[in-house]
């Protein structure tokens, strides 16, 4: 297949921008199928605010809680709500007991 240079249009800004022909074989080489919906710096920006935690319209940060692992006592911190039904595990224990 012959690639050529591709003029998009970014989402966000409107402003056209090159997909060069480098950058769709490094898209090839990891396997991504999607062309760039985002200029270079709107991509750069939206990296950025999700770094800082901005809100960029992207998936919100997740709300972590404290809990002690059942398994080991120690201190942890989970992506979810607890129940005191249920024991919760740190990641370590959590992948020694998956495995079993």
């Amino acid at each position: 297949m012959s690639l050529a240079d591709k003029t998009l249009t970014c989402v966000d800004c409107g402003n056209e921008f090159v997909f060069t022909v480098g950058e769709q074989q490094f898209y090839q080489t990891k396997g991504l199928l999607n062309e760039p919906k985002r200029c270079p710096s709107c991509r750069s920006a939206a990296k950025m605010a999700r770094q800082s935690g901005g809100d960029t319209g992207y998936r919100p940060r997740r709300e972590m809680h404290t809990v002690i692992c059942a398994e080991c006592g120690v201190e942890t911190q989970v992506p979810f709500l607890p129940r005191n039904d249920r024991p919760v595990y740190c990641s370590d224990c959590f992948d020694r007991i998956r495995v079993r």
